[in-house]
Protein backbone atom coordinates (compact mmCIF):
# COMPACT_ATOMS: atom_id res chain seq x y z
CA UNK A 1 0.00 0.00 0.00
CA UNK A 2 2.85 2.41 0.70
CA UNK A 3 4.46 4.07 -2.30
CA UNK A 4 7.07 6.81 -2.34
CA UNK A 5 7.28 6.83 -6.14
CA UNK A 6 8.39 10.25 -7.34
CA UNK A 7 9.59 11.27 -3.86
CA UNK A 8 13.11 12.26 -2.88
CA UNK A 9 14.57 11.54 0.56
CA UNK A 10 17.69 12.42 2.53
CA UNK A 11 18.60 9.87 5.23
CA UNK A 12 21.48 10.51 7.61
CA UNK A 13 23.56 7.68 9.06
CA UNK A 14 22.58 5.34 6.25
CA UNK A 15 25.51 2.94 6.15
CA UNK A 16 24.39 0.71 9.03
CA UNK A 17 21.56 -0.26 11.35
CA UNK A 18 18.28 1.62 11.22
CA UNK A 19 19.60 4.06 8.63
CA UNK A 20 20.66 1.32 6.22
CA UNK A 21 17.35 -0.50 6.65
CA UNK A 22 15.55 2.77 5.91
CA UNK A 23 17.56 3.37 2.74
CA UNK A 24 16.69 -0.09 1.45
CA UNK A 25 13.01 0.18 2.41
CA UNK A 26 12.59 3.67 0.94
CA UNK A 27 14.17 2.47 -2.31
CA UNK A 28 11.82 -0.52 -2.35
CA UNK A 29 8.91 1.92 -1.93
CA UNK A 30 10.10 3.85 -5.00
CA UNK A 31 11.96 6.83 -3.51
CA UNK A 32 15.17 8.39 -4.77
CA UNK A 33 17.56 8.59 -1.81
CA UNK A 34 20.72 10.40 -0.81
CA UNK A 35 22.19 9.07 2.43
CA UNK A 36 25.15 10.08 4.52
CA UNK A 37 27.82 7.98 6.17
CA UNK A 38 30.61 9.02 8.49
CA UNK A 39 33.56 6.62 8.10
CA UNK A 40 32.76 3.24 6.55
CA UNK A 41 32.68 3.80 2.79
CA UNK A 42 32.66 0.05 2.09
CA UNK A 43 29.48 -0.42 4.12
CA UNK A 44 27.90 2.63 2.48
CA UNK A 45 28.65 1.37 -1.01
CA UNK A 46 27.17 -2.03 -0.13
CA UNK A 47 23.92 -0.39 1.02
CA UNK A 48 23.94 1.73 -2.13
CA UNK A 49 24.27 -1.33 -4.37
CA UNK A 50 21.53 -3.21 -2.51
CA UNK A 51 19.10 -0.28 -2.69
CA UNK A 52 19.78 0.40 -6.37
CA UNK A 53 18.36 -3.02 -7.24
CA UNK A 54 14.92 -1.44 -6.92
CA UNK A 55 15.63 0.90 -9.83
CA UNK A 56 15.65 4.27 -8.07
CA UNK A 57 18.47 6.78 -7.71
CA UNK A 58 20.60 6.07 -4.64
CA UNK A 59 23.63 8.19 -3.74
CA UNK A 60 25.87 8.19 -0.67
CA UNK A 61 27.89 11.10 0.72
CA UNK A 62 30.61 11.15 3.39
CA UNK A 63 29.91 13.70 6.12
CA UNK A 64 30.64 14.32 9.79
CA UNK A 65 27.30 15.90 10.65
CA UNK A 66 28.52 17.17 14.00
CA UNK A 67 30.22 19.83 11.87
CA UNK A 68 27.81 22.44 10.57
CA UNK A 69 29.73 22.99 7.33
CA UNK A 70 29.53 19.30 6.44
CA UNK A 71 25.77 19.19 7.10
CA UNK A 72 25.46 22.10 4.67
CA UNK A 73 27.53 20.24 2.06
CA UNK A 74 25.35 17.14 2.48
CA UNK A 75 22.14 19.07 1.88
CA UNK A 76 23.67 20.86 -1.12
CA UNK A 77 24.73 17.49 -2.55
CA UNK A 78 21.20 16.14 -2.08
CA UNK A 79 19.74 19.21 -3.77
CA UNK A 80 22.10 18.80 -6.72
CA UNK A 81 21.44 15.08 -7.16
CA UNK A 82 17.73 14.89 -6.34
CA UNK A 83 16.37 18.23 -7.55
CA UNK A 84 13.89 18.41 -4.64
CA UNK A 85 13.60 17.18 -1.08
CA UNK A 86 10.36 15.66 0.16
CA UNK A 87 11.61 13.70 3.19
CA UNK A 88 14.40 14.13 5.71
CA UNK A 89 15.19 11.24 8.07
CA UNK A 90 17.55 12.53 10.78
CA UNK A 91 18.95 9.26 12.07
CA UNK A 92 22.72 9.67 12.56
CA UNK A 93 23.85 9.27 16.16
CA UNK A 94 26.10 7.52 18.65
CA UNK A 95 25.77 5.62 21.94
CA UNK A 96 28.49 4.63 24.38
CA UNK A 97 28.44 1.09 25.71
CA UNK A 98 30.44 1.92 28.84
CA UNK A 99 28.56 3.06 31.94
CA UNK A 100 29.59 6.59 32.93
CA UNK A 101 28.37 8.13 36.16
CA UNK A 102 27.79 11.86 36.01
CA UNK A 103 30.57 12.49 38.54
CA UNK A 104 33.05 10.82 36.18
CA UNK A 105 31.65 12.09 32.88
CA UNK A 106 34.10 14.48 31.26
CA UNK A 107 33.19 17.68 29.46
CA UNK A 108 34.56 16.13 26.28
CA UNK A 109 32.26 13.11 26.60
CA UNK A 110 29.22 15.30 27.25
CA UNK A 111 30.02 17.68 24.38
CA UNK A 112 30.65 14.88 21.89
CA UNK A 113 27.31 13.22 22.64
CA UNK A 114 25.33 16.46 22.32
CA UNK A 115 27.25 17.51 19.21
CA UNK A 116 26.78 14.24 17.35
CA UNK A 117 23.25 13.35 18.47
CA UNK A 118 21.60 16.77 18.72
CA UNK A 119 23.59 19.42 16.89
CA UNK A 120 23.77 17.20 13.80
CA UNK A 121 19.97 17.12 13.64
CA UNK A 122 19.73 20.89 14.10
CA UNK A 123 22.29 21.49 11.33
CA UNK A 124 20.71 19.09 8.85
CA UNK A 125 17.20 20.42 9.47
CA UNK A 126 18.46 24.01 9.37
CA UNK A 127 19.79 23.64 5.83
CA UNK A 128 17.10 21.28 4.51
CA UNK A 129 14.02 23.06 5.79
CA UNK A 130 14.47 26.17 3.64
CA UNK A 131 14.07 23.92 0.64
CA UNK A 132 10.86 22.41 2.06
CA UNK A 133 9.46 25.85 2.94
CA UNK A 134 9.96 26.95 -0.67
CA UNK A 135 8.14 23.80 -1.84
CA UNK A 136 5.43 24.32 0.81
CA UNK A 137 5.62 20.64 1.69
CA UNK A 138 7.86 18.13 3.39
CA UNK A 139 8.35 15.47 6.03
CA UNK A 140 10.96 15.51 8.77
CA UNK A 141 11.40 12.35 10.85
CA UNK A 142 13.93 12.42 13.68
CA UNK A 143 15.10 9.31 15.51
CA UNK A 144 15.05 9.52 19.30
CA UNK A 145 15.03 6.62 21.78
CA UNK A 146 13.19 5.20 24.78
CA UNK A 147 16.11 6.71 26.72
CA UNK A 148 14.83 10.14 25.72
CA UNK A 149 11.49 9.35 27.35
CA UNK A 150 12.42 7.58 30.59
CA UNK A 151 16.07 8.64 30.98
CA UNK A 152 18.95 6.19 31.20
CA UNK A 153 21.06 5.68 34.30
CA UNK A 154 24.81 5.90 33.67
CA UNK A 155 24.12 7.21 30.16
CA UNK A 156 22.57 10.54 31.13
CA UNK A 157 24.23 12.47 28.28
CA UNK A 158 22.74 10.06 25.72
CA UNK A 159 19.29 10.32 27.33
CA UNK A 160 19.56 14.12 27.41
CA UNK A 161 20.40 14.27 23.70
CA UNK A 162 17.51 11.99 22.77
CA UNK A 163 15.04 13.80 25.04
CA UNK A 164 16.03 17.09 23.44
CA UNK A 165 15.26 15.63 20.01
CA UNK A 166 11.67 14.99 21.13
CA UNK A 167 11.26 18.60 22.30
CA UNK A 168 12.89 19.86 19.10
CA UNK A 169 10.40 17.87 17.03
CA UNK A 170 7.42 19.16 18.99
CA UNK A 171 8.56 22.76 18.60
CA UNK A 172 9.19 22.40 14.88
CA UNK A 173 5.85 20.67 14.28
CA UNK A 174 3.87 23.78 15.15
CA UNK A 175 6.41 26.19 13.66
CA UNK A 176 6.42 24.49 10.27
CA UNK A 177 2.78 23.39 10.00
CA UNK A 178 1.93 26.55 8.05
CA UNK A 179 4.19 25.29 5.25
CA UNK A 180 2.60 21.81 5.17
CA UNK A 181 5.76 20.33 6.67
CA UNK A 182 5.03 17.45 9.04
CA UNK A 183 7.59 16.81 11.78
CA UNK A 184 7.54 13.59 13.77
CA UNK A 185 9.77 11.35 15.81
CA UNK A 186 10.39 7.61 16.06
CA UNK A 187 11.58 6.33 19.45
CA UNK A 188 13.05 2.81 19.25
CA UNK A 189 13.83 0.60 22.20
CA UNK A 190 16.49 -2.13 22.05
CA UNK A 191 17.25 -2.96 18.41
CA UNK A 192 19.59 -5.61 17.05
CA UNK A 193 22.09 -3.34 15.28
CA UNK A 194 25.85 -2.95 15.19
CA UNK A 195 25.64 -0.13 17.74
CA UNK A 196 23.91 -2.32 20.36
CA UNK A 197 25.89 -5.50 19.68
CA UNK A 198 28.41 -4.96 22.50
CA UNK A 199 25.48 -5.47 24.92
CA UNK A 200 23.27 -7.89 23.01
CA UNK A 201 26.04 -10.34 22.08
CA UNK A 202 26.58 -11.26 25.73
CA UNK A 203 24.18 -13.58 27.56
CA UNK A 204 23.88 -11.17 30.50
CA UNK A 205 23.38 -8.17 28.25
CA UNK A 206 20.70 -9.83 26.16
CA UNK A 207 18.89 -11.00 29.30
CA UNK A 208 19.01 -7.46 30.68
CA UNK A 209 17.64 -5.95 27.47
CA UNK A 210 14.83 -8.46 27.06
CA UNK A 211 13.78 -8.35 30.72
CA UNK A 212 11.94 -5.07 30.19
CA UNK A 213 10.31 -5.98 26.85
CA UNK A 214 6.86 -7.62 27.11
CA UNK A 215 7.18 -9.09 23.60
CA UNK A 216 10.23 -11.00 24.84
CA UNK A 217 12.70 -10.02 22.13
CA UNK A 218 14.63 -7.06 20.79
CA UNK A 219 13.53 -5.30 17.62
CA UNK A 220 15.07 -5.43 14.16
CA UNK A 221 16.32 -2.47 12.14
CA UNK A 222 13.68 -3.27 9.53
CA UNK A 223 10.90 -2.94 12.12
CA UNK A 224 12.07 0.57 12.98
CA UNK A 225 12.46 1.45 9.30
CA UNK A 226 8.84 0.40 8.75
CA UNK A 227 7.65 3.00 11.26
CA UNK A 228 9.82 5.64 9.60
CA UNK A 229 8.39 4.72 6.20
CA UNK A 230 4.84 5.04 7.55
CA UNK A 231 5.52 8.59 8.76
CA UNK A 232 7.00 9.46 5.37
CA UNK A 233 4.01 8.08 3.47
CA UNK A 234 0.56 9.33 2.50
CA UNK A 235 -0.90 7.22 5.32
CA UNK A 236 0.25 9.83 7.86
CA UNK A 237 -0.90 13.12 6.32
CA UNK A 238 -2.67 14.27 9.54
CA UNK A 239 0.11 13.37 11.99
CA UNK A 240 2.63 15.94 13.23
CA UNK A 241 4.46 16.56 16.49
CA UNK A 242 4.09 12.92 17.52
CA UNK A 243 6.45 10.32 18.97
CA UNK A 244 5.92 6.88 17.46
CA UNK A 245 7.16 4.32 19.99
CA UNK A 246 8.61 1.12 18.52
CA UNK A 247 9.86 -0.76 21.56
CA UNK A 248 7.93 -4.02 22.04
CA UNK A 249 5.97 -2.51 24.91
CA UNK A 250 9.02 -1.61 27.00
CA UNK A 251 8.02 2.02 27.54
CA UNK A 252 4.31 2.81 27.52
CA UNK A 253 3.80 6.52 27.02
CA UNK A 254 1.85 8.78 24.67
Amino acid sequence: MISLAGKSALITGGSRGIGAASVRLFAQAGADVVFSYHKNRTAAEKVQQEARKHGTRIECFKADLSRDAEAKKLVEFAKERLGRLDILVANAGIWNVEDIGIEKMSEREWDEMIRVNLKSIYSTVHYAVAWMIAQKSGRIIAISSTAGQRGESMHSHYAASKGAIISFVKGLSTELAQYNILVNCVAPGWVDTEMSQPVLKTKAGLKFAMSAIPLGRVGTAEEIAGAILFLASDLSTFITGEVLNVNGGAVLCG
